[in-house]
């Protein structure tokens, strides 16, 4: 018998964004540039800034699903910094999606927002954090985007 996936929450960051960039339409789809400028990490066992630099790299598909990778890092209050390397994908009836890209508000259990993110630290305390893997479920909103972070056990 196969071991249980199960999970665990572990925290959630708060991801301040900034004006978009695009490159237009490369071929693969149009390219997004979006800046990460700050926010915050809270949860049972990590709690910390998000550090005002990196960014989240989009392609968005003709069929406008979105995919998604971020770069960006965190640094703990206790002091370690921690590099995030966020990929997933965000998904959803088009009127929704397109009321997003305006900055409307949506409700966020009607897209589909998913990310598996990694992390990298030269902190012990925090090395678990490149010992396993996580999941998340992810919302966005106009000035930011919220990510609960699970790890699979």
């Amino acid at each position: 018998m196969q071991p249980l996936l199960q999970t665990r929450y572990v925290f959630t960051i708060t991801a301040h964004i900034g004006p978009v960039t695009s490159a237009g339409d490369t071929g693969y789809g149009v390219r997004r540039i979006i800046p990460i400028v700050g926010g915050a990490v809270r949860g049972p066992d990590i709690n910390g800034q998000v550090c005002a630099f990196g960014a989240d790299f989009q392609i968005i598909r003709p069929d406008e699903l979105i995919d998604l990778e971020a770069k960006y890092a965190f640094e703990t209050d206790d002091g370690a910094v921690v590099y995030v390397e966020n990929r997933g994908i965000r998904f959803g009836p088009l009127d929704l999606l397109q009321k997003l890209k305006r900055g409307e508000p949506v409700d966020p259990n009607l897209i589909y927002f998913r990310t598996v993110p990694r992390f990298e630290t030269g902190a012990e305390k925090y090395r678990w954090l490149m010992q396993h893997i996580f999941i998340a479920s992810a919302a966005r909103h106009a000035d930011r985007v919220v990510i609960d972070v699970h790890q699979v056990l």
